[in-house]
């Protein structure tokens, strides 16, 4: 396995997966459906990365095949799993997959992302009031963490006040966006097996997956 880790280009893609969870697609750039996008996406050598990339390649070109609506569905899909009617089918936040008992969206994982966000001095712009807890605003943290390593010299910076160490990542990927996503991508799969979100999930898994093996490596 490479010890290399391309941060900058990791920025992009959690800022792309966690972007998608956050607005429907009539909100946002339609490119996930769009199958010259996936052509050039990163699979960072990884097959499990390669084949994922590849399953949403072939979601955009089926897409693509059905004409105009494309968006529409993908938008009505995103309201359906994640804000409902009459609830999620698929809720997005890290608390209701902590304990078999929870029912609200509200619990000890938000207040944890509240920490480590302010920890890392970064404010979200909370226009929809998603808890922090919710999966796209966990990689979207990542993203700007992977950003800040990026642009560092000798692998680490300074984000607010806060000194960056590489080895943070792993804690924050195996303790949060990893340790839920399967279940998580599970409930997706279950109200679409065939939709865009169970293939993004996928993409979002086996990239996690394949960053935090490659820390692992180095440390």
């Amino acid at each position: 396995m490479s010890a290399t880790i391309p941060l900058a280009v990791l920025a992009d893609v959690y800022g792309f997966l966690g972007n998608s969870l956050l607005k429907p697609m009539t909100q946002t750039a339609a490119v996930g459906i769009d199958p010259t996008f996936w052509k050039s996406f990163p699979g960072f050598g990884d097959q499990s990365v390669g084949e994922a990339v590849a399953e949403c390649a072939r979601y955009a070109e089926q897409a693509a095949a059905q004409g105009e609506d494309a968006v529409e569905r993908a938008a009505v899909e995103y309201t359906r799993l994640f804000v409902g009617p009459p609830s999620p089918a698929a809720a997005p936040w890290e608390t209701l997959y902590r304990s078999a008992d929870a029912t609200v969206g509200f619990g000890e994982p938000t207040f944890e992302m509240k920490r480590i966000l302010r920890e890392a001095g970064l404010e979200l712009q909370n226009e929809n009031r998603q808890y922090e807890d919710h999966m796209g605003i966990e990689l979207l943290y990542l993203s700007t963490r992977c950003a800040a390593l990026a642009g560092s010299v000798g692998g680490a910076a300074a984000v607010g006040g806060d000194e960056l160490d590489p080895s943070e990542l792993l804690d924050f990927i195996d303790r949060h966006p990893l340790a839920w996503i399967g279940a998580f991508r599970a409930r997706v799969a279950q109200a679409y097996p065939d939709g865009y979100f169970a293939a993004l999930l996928g993409l979002a898994e086996s990239v996690l997956a394949w960053h935090a093996n490659v820390l692992r490596s180095r440390g």
